[in-house]
């Protein structure tokens, strides 16, 4: 897995400076940068900033890392952020026909004021085995918040200090609970100046998926993370052509709409992936709190359907289910993990509950969780803040994976 090499040893960044961490929001200066990835990441990827002043000119200039041409540009399209009684503004950009698994280097401008240059990578189209991040809640304890995106940060950058593809980490999937109160842009501005400390030493950007919690109620959310002011925030994309990577909804009807949509989603996924997986915010197996409506409207689907992974949050806790099957142990099975410690005080897990009994496990501690997609298996990890690791596990590929 991944070893601990000298930041120092990074490979050597083209750019002249990289912004660091907590960029003051003043005027019309850059801050609170992001990428997201909500839509095929190996050709689009939504960039976003915030300023403290409206300002009227917005734009990104990208171009491949490296590459001696001038930049291309493109208008953010902008507005004000809902909520909040401190004005604060958005600025958004997605940038489609970019080329897969390429790094794009990008500065923000807005009027006068340019950022550092960042960059970014695009997701492959060729099978390789690589790593992702997933974790949740973020929500109340900042201080923990911002330790536990420094770690990510460090994570990040060491994933690429060995010749091993399978340790890169290609995206951060979070699964809800960013703030207490998803309507106080206050709260969410905090939380986005913290993000900024995710970003990798030589100022590469960690794309993040998106998931909806219980406490992200409200217009902000879409705002945050350049969704379109009406969308309901369930969606699927291929990190690679092989792992198909399926976010949802948990705070709106699980059944109807979304479970239809979720019906046709892995009928068409499961026969053209090596590995499905599923992130939503409302556990379905929890370790400290009753079922969320999931358990009626998505496990029968998880399990016609044969998914490798569950990703949950908000119980605050760890835990990692054994296989279940028709409500029982059941070694083909679907595997829970969860339920957020990105920054928020644990609670005990309820260790007694059938599912969490060894080789099930639960346990409480700040964390998040590396998943590695290799060809025969997947691997995961629950890392601790501290960077111990708490629990390892592995799924193995499906003998057959064919809808019925």
């Amino acid at each position: 897995m991944m070893r601990t090499i000298p930041l120092a040893a990074l490979l050597f960044c083209s750019f002249a400076s990289v912004a660091p961490a907590d960029a003051p929001l003043e005027g019309t200066k850059p801050a609170q940068w992001r990428v997201v990835w909500m839509d095929d990441p190996s050709t689009k990827a939504t960039i976003l900033w915030s300023t403290a002043k409206q300002g009227q000119y917005h734009s990104v200039q990208y171009h491949v890392k490296g590459d001696d041409q001038e930049p291309a540009e493109q208008l953010a399209r902008t507005g004000q952020y809902t909520g909040g009684k401190t004005e604060l503004f958005y600025h958004q950009v997605q940038l489609t026909d970019l080329e897969p698994a390429t790094a794009y280097e990008i500065k923000l401008i807005s009027d006068k004021n340019e950022s550092a240059a960042f960059y970014f990578v695009t997701a492959p189209v060729l099978d390789r085995e690589f790593s992702i991040l997933h974790g949740g809640d973020s929500r109340s304890d900042r201080e923990t918040r911002r330790e536990v995106n420094a770690m990510i940060a460090k994570m990040f950058a060491e994933s690429y200090e060995n010749d091993d593809p399978a340790d890169d980490i290609l995206a951060f999937a979070h699964g809800g609970d960013y703030i207490v109160d998803g309507k106080k842009m206050d709260l969410w501005s905090a939380w986005l100046s913290d993000h900024e400390l995710t970003t990798a030493p030589d100022g590469r950007l960690l794309p993040i998926i998106p998931a909806r919690g219980n406490h992200d109620h409200g217009k902000p959310f879409n705002e945050v993370f350049g969704f379109p002011e009406s969308d309901l925030n369930y969606y699927g994309i291929n990190i690679g052509p092989e792992v198909r990577f399926v976010t949802l909804n948990s705070e709106i009807s699980t059944a109807g709409d979304q479970a239809n949509w979720l019906a046709q989603e892995l009928e068409r996924s499961r026969p053209n992936n090596r590995w499905l997986l599923v992130q939503y915010h409302r556990p379905v197996y929890p370790a400290v709190k009753g079922p969320g409506a999931g358990l009626k409207s998505w496990v029968p689907l998880f399990e016609e359907y044969n998914i490798d992974l569950a990703c949950e949050a908000d119980g605050h806790n760890i835990k990692r289910t054994v296989p279940i099957r028709g409500g029982k142990i059941d070694e083909s099975g679907v595997v829970y993990i969860g339920e957020g410690g990105l920054g928020v005080p644990q609670r005990t897990p309820k260790t007694d509950r059938w599912f969490l009994e060894s080789p099930g496990m639960a346990d409480k501690g700040n964390h998040i969780f590396v998943l590695t997609f290799e060809k025969e298996k997947l691997d995961g990890k629950c890392v601790l803040l501290g960077g111990e690791v708490r629990d390892e596990f592995s799924r193995p590929i499906r003998a057959t994976v064919a809808a019925p």
